[in-house]
């Protein structure tokens, strides 16, 4: 179990089965739901474009879908095996883009040396 952020794509680069979980106050989500319009909230199924890993969000995260989804993980091995090979298919995405930080690093200097032109 696994909460939503960054701790979501680096248990997916430890290649270790997860399962997204996330509570928040009702009247918080309620008005990030009606603004923020996401397909998922985990870095993974974000990157991936895809659910690879499930997500059990607000009135999802309950005792009932933990055990089920904890269940697969531990006694599922088709479902390990997908979520592995979606993993892998995440590293090398995230590997075919390079070194981020000198890329982001490229980026910020790129736009302060537009900006000290203008």
């Amino acid at each position: 179990m696994v909460t939503s952020g960054t701790a979501t794509l680096e248990t997916a680069l430890f290649k270790v089965p997860e399962v997204v979980c996330y509570k928040g106050n009702p009247i918080s989500y309620a008005i990030a739901k009606r603004i923020i319009t996401i397909k998922f909230i985990s870095l993974v199924n974000l990157i991936m474009d895809k659910l690879v890993v499930t997500e059990l969000i607000q009135n999802n995260l309950t005792v009932t879908t933990v055990q089920q989804e904890l269940h697969k993980i531990l006694y599922d091995q088709a479902h390990v095996a997908q979520v592995l090979k979606d993993y892998n298919t995440l590293y090398n995405t995230l590997k075919a883009g390079g070194n981020a930080s000198e890329q982001a690093a490229t980026a910020i200097v790129s736009q302060l040396t537009s900006l000290a032109k203008a």
